[in-house]
Formats: structure tokens, C-alpha cells, sequence
């Protein structure tokens, strides 16, 4: 049944009842080391794509070989999205963390000292298999959370996330330059291994979910259970799949116009207008503040509306760069605003299922990425930017019809009681999730 003030407030009344926020809530320095550790972590998957030419002619690779060191890393991003986060429901999350970090550094070693393609290969698939620690530490923060706060905590924790994403590229250049591409690499390592050292002793040790008897398998059935079962799930991963399809269309395409007249970028001042992006992590923690109000609805209206209007400034790139800032900003306000709307909202509906949930509709973030990047490259070589800056409002508009058709039959806010399908804290709860009843 939908509820009044776009169900958030009563989410927390229901929430207060049944004694979620009844835990001790971590100081807030835990939390900026949260997003600190989440930045760290999904850079990993972006530090390569200024390096590629660097590392092709290092290794003696081909062209189309190089091309596959984002492609792998990437595909090994998205497949510990759906094996690997979803742990973090059954096991020791701090442990979970630390294990996932410190397997982290021994891939992003192996790429350091990569003397073959293959080795070089190996090893940015594993670094994007165990970079989604990142969502795993956004599920234990939300957890860790306070329920009033939570959509406070979630963009804080995101903002680490857009920063990491955005000094990315910028970092790994000028360190390139400086001692060459391998010691992006060493230094990332050696980050990592500090993080898990601290995190080790910081975090809570003891989660607040009960244990579990669910096996493997079942885990991972259930993460499919939870989006067959939920309403608000299914729409809000769509959500997540058409506005990131928008900004992978941008960041994909928008070297390709740069690079040529009137401008003839270098590839290191393409890189640097991604820290214009940064604006990104502002309306991340604006969003979770707006949640906590009770305003999510709205905020995604307004955000998709803004998403849709950004594709107007940006098809005047090739006249002005003015716009192209302007078109910018608008863009990544938008994508991250929805996107930390999402995530609160998804968490709320069963946070004992916190880790498959995001991780889960973090799947969707990712076909909506390779969608907007394939598209956009493929599209630019037979009809231009403009035709480009289409497909991106088309994603956009697509997204906001989407919300504008269900704004008042989909109440933004998780269920109230727990459900089998997400709570599984005994062996008959556990077998919800096997359509055998095993």
C-alpha cells in the first residue's frame, strides 16, 4: 500500500520499532574512513585507461590486446558483484573487508611486476574482481548506520566513491609520467595495504545481523529472489541502468570531440575535465540528506528532469567549452543524486540483505556503463556528437517517463516487516530461497 510523504518518514517510525537503531552509532570519523577506503578501492578499475598506450608499447601488445586490459577488468568487476558482495550477508563483514583488501594488494602487485600480457591480463581481472569491496563497504556502513541517518551516511560514503572514480585518471597520469606506469600500481598496493591494516583495527568486530545458515548457492539464488520479489528493487536497478548508461554515453564519448578540431586536447587535459565531475560528490551527500527527509521521490524527479536538460548545453561542445562545463556539472549532479537515492532505498527494504541488494543492483550500474560505452563510441564514428548527445537523452528521458509512470504506484520505501525471501536467520528461513525447499 503506498504510503503518505513518500513513505520515508513511516519507513523510520517502522524502523524505530523494531529496533534497528538501537545499536551504539560508530563516531563519524569511521565513516569518512569508509569513504576514504571506497575511494581507494573502485580507482583500481580506472587507473589503466591512461596507461594503455604506455603499457601496449611496454609489453609489446597489440592494439586489440590492449583494448581488453579495461575490458577485463570490468567484466571482473561485475562478476564479484554478483559471487563476491553477496557475502557480506552471511560472513563477518570486517573480515570479509580485510581479506578482500589484502587479496587486493597481491593482484595489484602482480600487475606492478607484469612482464608478460598474460600475467598483466591475469591480474587486472582479479584487481576488478576484488575492487567490489567497495560495495561491500557501502552495505556495512549502511548497516553501521543510524536509520534516521542513514541516506546522510550512504552519500558521504558515495562521495569517496565519485572522488576515487574522478582522480582516477588524473593521479595515475601524473605519476606515469613521473616514475612510470607500473608504480601507479606499487603505490595503490601499498595504500590498500595500510587501509586493510586500519581498517582491521577500527571496525566493529562483531556484525549486527544474526547468523545465518544459508550455503552458498542459496545465497546467490536469493540475491534473484529478492529482485523477483520486490517492486521498488526492480525499478530503481532500471533507474540505475539508464542514468548510468547517460554517463558512460558522456565520459566515453567526449575525448573524441576533444581530441579533435577546434581543440586537440592531449589525453591529460581530457583527463583533468573530469575533475570538473566533482560536483558529483556534493549532490551525492545532498541526495542522503534529502532522503533522510523524506524527500526521495522528488529528488529523483528533479535530479532525471536535470539529467534530461544537461544533454542540451552538452551538444554545443564543439562551439564552446562553457557549455560543455555547464553540461558537465548538470550530468553528474544528476546521475549521483538518483544513484545515492537508490541505494538508501533499496538498503531499507531488507538490511539484512544489505550486501546482495546493492550488489545486486550494482549488476545493472554495470550493464548500464558497457551499454552507454559501446553505444557511444560505435555511434560517434558513423553520425557525430550530436548523434551522441541523442542517445544520452534518450537514456535520460527514458528514465525520467520511467519515474514519471510510477511516481504514484510505487511507494519509495522498503517493506515494514521482515520477509523470508531477505531475513534468513534459521535453516526454515534458509530454504525461502531454494524453489526445491532444500
Amino acid at each position: 500500500m503506498p504510503m503518505s510523504g513518500d513513505g520515508e518518514t513511516a519507513t523510520r517510525r517502522t524502523e524505530a520499532r523494531s529496533g534497528e537503531g538501537a545499536a551504539p552509532v560508530p563516531p563519524r570519523g569511521i565513516f569518512i574512513l569508509f569513504a576514504v577506503a571506497c575511494g581507494a578501492a573502485v580507482a583500481n578499475v580506472y587507473f589503466s585507461q591512461p596507461l594503455l598506450v604506455t603499457m601496449g608499447h611496454d609489453l609489446a601488445m597489440s592494439p586489440a590486446l590492449v583494448g581488453s586490459v579495461v575490458t577485463l577488468t570490468h567484466v571482473g568487476y561485475g562478476l564479484g558483484l554478483f559471487f563476491l558482495v553477496p557475502l557480506g550477508d552471511v560472513a563477518d563483514r570486517r573480515r570479509l573487508i580485510v581479506a578482500q583488501l589484502l587479496l587486493l594488494v597481491v593482484a595489484l602487485a602482480a600487475v606492478s611486476a607484469a612482464h608478460t600480457a598474460a600475467i598483466l591480463l591475469a591480474g587486472m581481472a582479479a584487481t576488478g574482481l576484488l575492487a567490489v569491496v567497495t560495495q561491500t563497504l557501502v552495505a556495512f556502513a549502511a548497516s553501521l548506520a543510524p536509520p534516521a541517518g542513514r541516506g546522510r551516511v550512504v552519500g558521504q560514503v558515495t562521495s569517496g566513491v565519485v572522488i576515487g572514480i574522478l582522480l582516477a585518471r588524473t593521479a595515475s597520469g601524473l605519476m606515469a609520467d613521473l616514475a612510470g606506469w607500473r608504480s601507479v600500481y606499487l603505490a595503490s598496493a601499498s595504500l590498500t595495504a595500510l587501509l586493510a591494516l586500519v581498517l582491521y583495527r577500527v571496525l566493529p568486530r562483531h556484525s549486527d545481523a544474526p547468523p545465518t545458515t544459508l550455503r552458498y548457492g542459496q545465497l546467490l539464488r536469493s540475491t534473484i529472489t529478492l529482485f523477483a520479489r520486490e517492486r521498488l528493487l526492480r525499478l530503481r536497478a532500471l533507474f540505475g541502468l539508464l542514468i548510468f548508461a547517460a554517463f558512460s554515453t558522456l565520459w566515453s564519448g567526449i575525448a573524441l570531440p576533444l581530441s579533435e578540431a577546434p581543440y586537440f586536447m592531449s589525453h591529460s587535459a581530457i583527463g583533468a575535465l573530469g575533475l570538473i565531475g566533482a560536483a558529483g560528490a556534493l549532490a551525492a551527500t545532498t541526495a542522503g540528506r534529502l532522503n533522510d527527509r523524506g524527500l526521495s521521490r522528488r529528488t529523483t524527479g528533479v535530479a532525471l528532469a536535470l539529467l534530461a536538460a544537461s544533454w542540451l548545453p552538452l551538444a554545443f561542445t564543439r562551439s564552446s567549452l562553457w557549455a560543455l562545463v555547464v553540461g558537465v556539472v548538470l550530468l553528474d549532479l544528476a546521475v549521483q543524486a538518483v544513484h545515492v537515492t537508490n541505494q538508501t532505498l533499496i538498503y531499507t527494504l531488507h538490511p539484512e540483505a544489505g550486501s546482495r541488494l546493492i550488489g545486486g543492483y550494482m549488476v545493472f550500474y554495470s550493464i548500464g556503463s558497457a551499454t552507454g560505452a559501446i553505444a557511444a563510441t560505435s555511434l560517434y564514428e558513423v553520425a557525430g556528437w550530436g548523434a551522441v548527445c541523442a542517445l544520452g537523452a534518450a537514456f535520460s528521458c527514458l528514465g525520467l517517463a520511467l519515474w514519471a509512470f510510477t511516481r504514484h504506484s510505487t511507494p519509495d520505501s522498503g517493506p515494514r516487516t521482515p520477509d523470508p525471501a531477505a531475513k534468513v536467520t534459521s535453516r526454515s528461513e534458509a530454504r525461502a530461497f531454494s524453489p526445491n525447499g532444500e
